[in-house]
């Protein structure tokens, strides 16, 4: 191809020595080319991009960046006109590929988090420090991530998505609360730089150290957005707890460059959160819905539970009735959760509680699951001896363990609940919640919730979630 043929020029001028072997670099999803040009003492990568603005974006960028001290890759040469450049080779590492070998031995250990830890705290310094150094009319295809940069996104994931994963709605009710949503991100403050696609397959590890590529899609805009763009990165599929703690951690570094208040950042986090998944669902649908690329579609269900999520965690300040319908129509669509060939992880939730307070609260919103009525059982409580005593105590399970009528009724409890985890771990939901109640969710109640955590960890792989309320209640 003559955009090799002309790499090879480019390095040999820059290298003074002829490139022994060109070899392509998996693509991924862009126009760009990517080539390993090998001397036999010099490497570099060679790019050829068709796209001659985002060149010049991307270059003007690397070199502020690398003057203000931050880890990007050197750029060796380069020959706009032929769309082409060489810069630094930082390997094949991506902090993406680093996450999914290391987690398959040891799952999110502290060591991803002390690498997360070092990636969230460097990100204000290009946001802060070396964004008052850049030339922001370069910015392509837009200067700042203002209103027409959100409906294109909006839109995308519009037509992109919810269209074609057949989601149905009310076009100018959905369209209304755009512009509601739109409004509320725009009162964030916005003059900072904004990387735009900050995530795991963006960030390389090399030399023990941490480098940033493909940042030319920068421009002026909300701090909340790149951190949201790295902890709600779909497939990189980090920790509900582990988000919350790096979310911290960024926190910590900005104060070191400007004052803020905590709780109005958050709610616009949040909701440049919802505005980044809906960037990313938008581009999966158009990859893998309308181009045909199925393994786009593989992302799906960890966007679709981060999603979920969100809907039960996070109340934004505004009013967006449609779109909030249409999130939580993703959110119960059971064929969207399947497009992933991996199985994301169930987490059954148990409750022991008394009906003279009521049934437990739904917390995740679903409105199914199971509810026990443990009531019809022999009752410890009758007896003195065991009135002050729970069933956590060896006493009470003895009584309990005794009686057939309580392995009766647990068995066939057993066989319901199993039959509805299987189902859920072959569909990819990731929440059930089932809970027993009893006269005053001291005994019975408490027994049989111990009994399904016993057995459900001894059958499935699966996260149990196990709660006594009346026991919390009276030991708070």
């Amino acid at each position: 191809m003559n955009h090799q043929k002309a790499l090879k020029e480019l390095f040999s001028r820059w290298a003074r020595e002829e490139a022994i072997s060109v070899s392509p670099l998996p693509a991924h999803g862009s126009d760009r080319r990517y080539y390993r040009l090998q001397g036999k003492n010099k490497k570099a990568i060679g790019v050829y991009n068709p796209d001659l603005k985002e060149n010049i974006a991307f270059l003007s960028f690397s070199k502020t960046f690398k003057k203000q001290g931050l880890n990007v890759p050197e750029i060796y040469e380069q020959e706009l006109d032929n769309h082409i450049y060489l810069e630094e080779d930082l390997g094949d590492t991506t902090l993406f590929d680093y996450i999914s070998r290391h987690r398959e031995k040891q799952g999110f250990s502290q060591t991803l988090v002390s690498t997360y830890e070092k990636v969230v705290a460097q990100l204000p310094h290009f946001q802060i420090r070396a964004a008052q150094h850049l030339d922001y009319s370069v910015c392509y295809p837009r200067s700042s991530f203002d209103r027409q940069s959100m409906m294109w996104d909006l839109n995308y994931f519009k037509y992109y998505f919810l269209k074609l994963a057949k989601i149905p709605f009310d076009e100018q009710e959905l369209e209304n609360d755009f512009i509601t949503f739109t409004d509320f991100l725009l009162s964030s403050p916005r003059d900072y730089f904004l990387y735009r696609d900050f995530q795991s397959r963006n960030i390389m590890l090399h030399n023990e150290d941490i480098y940033f590529i493909d940042y030319q899609g920068g421009r002026k805009g909300a701090l909340q957005y790149d951190l949201a763009s790295l902890l709600y990165d779909a497939k990189a599929d980090i920790p509900q707890q582990v988000r919350e703690h790096l979310r911290d951690v960024y926190l910590q570094e900005l104060e070191k460059h400007i004052s803020f208040n905590r709780k109005r950042f958050l709610e616009y986090y949040h909701g440049f959160v919802f505005i980044r998944i809906m960037q990313a669902l938008g581009a999966y649908g158009f990859r893998g819905f309308y181009e045909r690329k199925p393994h786009f579609l593989k992302s799906v269900p960890y966007a679709i539970r981060n999603l979920e999520q969100l809907l039960h965690a996070v109340k934004l300040p505004i009013e967006i009735p449609a779109l909030t319908e249409a999130w939580s129509k993703l959110v119960r669509s059971s064929y969207l959760r399947t497009l992933n060939d991996s199985q994301l992880r169930l987490t059954v939730r148990i409750d022991s509680f008394s009906y003279k307070r009521g049934i437990p609260w739904d917390e995740r919103g679903h409105g199914g699951g199971f509810v026990f009525d443990c009531r019809s059982l022999p009752n410890p409580g009758r007896y003195e001896q065991y009135k002050t005593l729970t069933g956590n105590d060896r006493e009470v399970i003895a009584f309990l363990n005794d009686k057939k009528e309580v392995d009766q009724f647990l068995n066939s409890t057993f066989a319901l609940i199993d039959q509805a985890v299987e189902n859920y771990r072959s569909r990819n939901f990731t929440d059930l919640m089932v809970a027993f109640g009893c006269t005053g969710g001291q005994h019975r109640s408490v027994y049989c919730a111990n009994r399904l955590s016993a057995h459900l960890k001894e059958k499935y792989d699966v996260d149990i979630r196990l709660r006594h309320r009346e026991q919390e209640m009276k030991g708070s």
